[in-house]
């Protein structure tokens, strides 16, 4: 048995790859490193490997090939007590014949040598610190859901780990109680410092809880990087489509000349967007992106495209405008007093600056310099400017 460990640590992911035995590859060549302290959320489509790599971690499925380190020590061969973590569960995993109280302190005295007392002081003082001090001698079919979530969330915390592991504990939650643990668990993550991966399927909650987001994808990274870089920013066709509610709008186009042509438009861009487009040979494979909140609806000037209005969906302070580009649907987001009529011809608009550019053979985006989705450089657009 051993004391919990208050510390902070980072964890690496070392070429990590998991197979199963029916050579189904879950995990394949996951390089990445979180760093102390760091709230981070992976998330992706259902079997992309999310809950696996939280697994691997735990110590709950085998490391194929790779390794994984807590601090500077590898995790291969040692057991899941012994690993400095705690884990939150998407069903609770709580014991429905003990009590709050015991459910809270019964990791800490099978794994740990602290005294009742200690024990006891703990869990009094997590108890208070999740809101649940009233409940410690209730049992858990007498909880809430909202009670439940915060019991686990408090038998994570009880045992001072390095890092937490939350797996989808949210996910049995209603939106608005949802909406409010989210906030609760941000707050907790900040006043304790401790090191969080945190997996869930809502963009949503990636987007407004993380540090960095880990976006994966048929077991492989996809992107690495901060919420901001990972929206503005996608490094490739899947992180651009899959980060976004409504998603990105897409068009098949070709360049031609200064213009990207499409079936239904001409769209002029700059000369740094051509020479990027002609320094990469993707001139006729090539798949304009657009933001819903990006375009201007109702536009005047040069540049803009024609449009019929197919369908309307008011959502309050935001509607969202379904609009026909010669077969091509392309969504709008308008304000709320924005509420046309269907079959309504208008112009939509958009800036070049808010343009994503993917090429069709590797889907990567073009328009950012690297697979991390950092942005090209000023000065290499400058150049490029210049060039042309």
């Amino acid at each position: 048995m051993s004391e919990t460990n208050n510390e902070a640590a980072s964890v690496t992911f070392d070429g990590v790859r998991k197979v199963y035995l029916d050579d189904f590859v879950a995990v394949n060549g996951f390089d990445a490193t979180i760093e102390d302290g760091e709230f981070i959320t992976v998330v992706g489509p259902s079997g992309s490997g999310k809950s696996t790599l939280l697994r691997m971690i735990a110590g709950l499925e085998d490391i194929t090939d790779g390794d994984i380190r807590i601090g500077d020590d590898s995790i291969r061969g040692v057991e899941p007590q012994d690993r400095g973590i705690a884990m939150v569960f998407q069903n609770y995993a709580l014991y429905p014949h003990m009590t709050v109280r015991k459910n809270m302190a019964y990791g800490l005295k099978l794994t740990t040598d602290l005294s009742d007392d200690e024990i006891e002081r703990r869990v009094s003082e997590t108890a208070e610190m999740m809101g649940i001090e009233d409940q410690l001698d209730d049992k858990p079919a007498n909880l809430s859901g909202g009670q439940q979530q915060r019991v686990a969330t408090g038998r994570a915390i009880v045992r001072d780990p390095k890092i937490f592991l939350m797996d989808e504990p949210l996910s049995n939650l209603d939106a608005k109680l949802k909406v409010h643990m989210r906030t609760e668990l941000q707050r907790l993550q900040e006043d304790l410092g401790t090191t969080t991966i945190y997996v869930t399927h809502d963009q949503h909650e990636a987007l407004t809880m993380s540090d960095r987001i880990i976006v994966l994808d048929g077991g492989e990274l996809q992107q690495f990087a901060p919420p901001d870089e990972v929206y503005n920013e996608p490094a490739n066709r899947f992180v651009a489509d899959f980060i976004g509610s409504p998603a990105m709008n897409f068009f098949d186009v070709e360049l031609n000349g200064t213009a990207l042509v499409s079936d239904g438009f001409t769209y002029d861009v700059p000369p740094a967007i051509v020479e990027t487009i002609l320094e990469t040979d993707a001139t006729s494979g090539l798949e304009l992106g657009i933001r819903p909140e990006d375009i201007a609806y109702d536009a005047t000037g040069d540049n803009t495209i024609s449009a019929v209005v197919d369908v309307v969906e008011v959502a309050g302070s935001d509607n969202f405008v379904y609009v026909d580009i010669d077969g091509t649907e392309c969504r709008v987001r308008v304000p709320g007093g924005v509420k046309p009529a269907v079959g309504e011809q208008t112009q939509i608009a958009f800036d070049p600056a808010d343009v994503h550019l993917f090429d069709v053979r590797t889907g990567k985006n073009l328009l950012v310099d690297g697979s991390d989705g950092q942005p090209v450089p000023e000065s290499e657009t400058e150049e490029a400017e210049e060039a042309a």
